[in-house]
């Protein structure tokens, strides 16, 4: 295939160039209805293009022409049987993976660290989690990857299981033996299912870890918008083999998908396909250089710890991605919210997430030295500010707590009668919401999960600490939403 070619964007572009009169939405009609003050910011060639599924322009929920293009050339490129284009984020493409494998009450093999997009296609699809715990990095405070004994040992436990779904690689950026694990659930007959959505660059370089399609998985969800150079919500669904029905897929996929696609989003997945093709392996190549040059600097700075290769060969690590920077602040009395914001007010350093003791950068196709270098040097003075006499911090890390034990399934506990209770008093009850931190959006509660003492207190660490603790109806986490009792119910 001619990867030259951008077949939806050049489509596009023509279309905007014949300058057509429009008696069809968007209503600012290429921008002139909109805000002054916003079109001047945005420009009228965006606005040009920000269309509808007008015949010429192909229709994303039944692609035969110029998406239909773009899309087998991203297939091409990822290595996939077929790619499909989401405008919903990689979040669509996980629920459209497994609500396409799994009917209610269907089980699926998780990992503990899945993201909330995960546990919201179970509940959509009335699937039943099995959960399999990742292997916990205590220095660290972190989750890695599950091991193949242990996902082994799930599927002989449950012989029924659909589908297994796994991350890789993880948010922080450590990797298992994709490969290995793909062909031991193949054994079993059932598709491997791969959030895939901080690894776009995997495909591009044989330096970073084995991306999904490339170790066999069934489907794999990919955010191109993280990594890969595409706008913001626009990802990929990637799908192979012959044990998922690629027309089921589309269903699903067309179901979730707004009709009202945006082809801004649309154009840029066609134009981020076409660099990544043509120049990933070298933009790869110098982003990977960069992180490792950078990471080497940071491990010189007092009181900073960022992981390696050294890492790889713990349990739940086989590789790891090097251009993402997990740098733990052990050594400083700080935790790493705290420092995401002192960054942000001292230096202009905005991080892509914070825990309770790391900070994660992550070092891009868009990234020079002069980037990495101004990120050194804010590191440096916020060594200097918060380095501790004892060179212990007074913040200790901690990993998301196991999960305690299910008596509803999230879908029974999400839809059940319910009420609010002060979160000290929720020990004991049934939670019918979410509560997680985002990022990354990895769940502490599950609808149907049991409220423990130790949950309730690493909910209220994150608290008074200032993370964004999310999910729950009260947006101050004074109260939970929890299951009501029969009886409570029928006096109501």
């Amino acid at each position: 295939m001619n990867h030259h070619n951008t077949p939806l964007f050049t489509a596009l572009m023509q279309h905007a160039e014949s300058d057509p009169v429009q008696f069809h939405i968007p209503g600012h009609k290429k921008g002139a209805g909109a805000d002054p003050q916003f079109r001047s910011f945005i420009g009228d060639n965006a606005l040009s293009i920000d269309l509808i599924n007008i015949v010429p322009l192909d229709d994303l929920h039944q692609p035969a022409g110029v998406i239909q293009e773009a899309e087998q050339l991203a297939a091409d490129a990822f290595a996939a049987d077929y790619t499909l284009f989401s405008v919903q984020g990689t979040t669509g493409a996980i629920m459209t993976m497994i609500m396409s494998v799994c009917s209610p009450g269907d089980r699926i093999i998780l990992p503990r660290n899945a993201h909330k997009s995960i546990m919201s296609a179970v509940i959509f699809a009335g699937a039943v989690p099995v959960w399999v715990n990742p292997e916990k990095d205590d220095q660290l405070g972190i989750d890695h990857g599950v091991t193949l004994s242990s996902v082994r040992q799930a599927l002989k436990n449950n012989p029924s299981a659909k589908a297994v779904l796994l991350i890789n690689p993880t948010y922080y950026g450590t990797s298992v033996n994709l490969l290995d694990m793909v062909e031991m659930i193949h054994s079993y007959g059932i598709p491997v299912l791969v959030d895939e959505a901080h690894g776009t660059l995997l495909h591009f370089h044989d330096d970073l870890p084995m991306s999904a399609m490339q170790a066999g998985a069934d489907m794999a969800a990919t955010s191109v918008h993280k990594l890969g150079g595409s706008m913001t919500q626009s990802s990929v669904l990637n799908v192979q083999g012959d044990l998922v029905d690629i027309r089921r897929v589309r269903t699903f996929m067309s179901m979730l998908t707004t009709t009202s696609t945006s082809y801004l989003l649309l154009a840029s997945l066609d134009t981020a396909r076409r660099q990544l093709a043509l120049h990933g392996k070298a933009l790869a190549e110098q982003t990977i250089r960069l992180a490792a040059d950078t990471r080497r600097q940071i491990n010189g700075i007092s009181g900073m710890y960022c992981f390696g290769e050294e890492i790889c060969g713990e349990s739940g690590v086989f590789a790891y991605d090097p251009t993402k920077l997990c740098i733990h602040l052990g050594g400083l009395d700080i935790s790493g919210f705290a420092a995401e914001q002192w960054l942000r007010q001292h230096h202009k350093i905005e991080v892509e997430l914070s825990d309770l003791k790391n900070i994660l950068c992550l070092v891009t196709l868009g990234d020079t030295e002069r980037e990495t270098g101004l990120l050194l040097k804010a590191l440096r003075h916020l060594s200097e500010t918060f380095k501790s006499r004892e060179n212990k911090s007074s913040q200790e890390p901690a990993a998301v707590p196991d999960f305690s034990s299910f008596s509803l399934t999230p879908r029974e506990a999400f839809y059940a009668s319910a009420e609010s209770v002060e979160l000290r008093e929720s020990c004991g009850r049934v939670i019918s919401e979410f509560v997680y931190v985002y990022p990354p959006g990895i769940p502490i509660l599950v609808p149907g999960q049991l409220i423990t003492p130790e949950i309730v207190d690493y909910i209220q660490q994150h608290i008074e600490v200032g993370l964004p603790v999310k999910g729950p109806e009260d947006p101050d986490i004074h109260k939970l939403r929890v299951v009501a009792v029969p009886e409570r119910t029928a006096a109501q």
